[in-house]
């Protein structure tokens, strides 16, 4: 922490309590508002990324936290502004040694703020169990070897008659995960 002087305008992140993070943004960017120091706390984010999921044979897509429990916040650090973020409701510090804020490095910010589009997660994973939903093997189940997030495609290894297993490639949508 700084004394009052102007600093640079960095990305810091901040420790929240888990499923508080929405909340946090919303306080914090209020007691930004009321207290007229939008030239110090610019910008809030929770990370999120897309997750494409098979419900009842219907591809949906919701939005999840990359990061449950951590906000991150563009600021210039002053006192003034430590202050307002370190005693917002849900917040318990800022990440760093002894809770000093350090800020992020760019390649880090990259990583965190990771564009949705370019990095689409499924909610279907090597190793996990999987249903045919439709086609000539519907209804057969086997385990996920290979996952084409560009192509929403799987590579499927499936145990047929007689014990004889195949690797088949579907798509997302013609599986269903299933419970080991």
């Amino acid at each position: 922490m700084s004394e009052d002087r102007p600093g640079t305008l960095e990305w810091y992140v901040v420790h929240t309590y888990s499923g508080y993070e929405n909340k946090v943004k919303d306080t914090l960017e209020k007691a930004v508002e009321n207290n007229g120091m939008s030239n110090l706390i610019q910008e809030v984010v929770v990370p999120t990324e897309e997750v494409v999921e098979i419900k009842n044979g219907k591809r949906t897509t919701s939005t999840r936290k990359t990061f449950p429990g951590y906000v991150l916040v563009r600021m210039i650090i002053t006192n003034e502004s430590w202050y307002v973020v370190r005693n917002t409701r849900g917040v318990t510090g800022f990440v760093g040694p002894e809770s000093k804020p350090i800020p992020l490095s760019q390649e880090e910010l990259d990583r965190m703020l990771n564009n949705p589009s370019q990095n689409l997660s499924l909610a279907i994973n090597v190793g996990d169990d999987v249903r045919m939903l439709s086609g000539a093997l519907e209804n057969f189940t086997g385990m996920v070897e290979e996952v084409d997030t560009i192509r929403q495609k799987l590579k499927v290894r499936v145990r047929m008659f007689m014990g004889r297993e195949v690797q088949i490639e579907v798509d997302l949508d013609q599986v269903e995960k299933t419970e080991k």
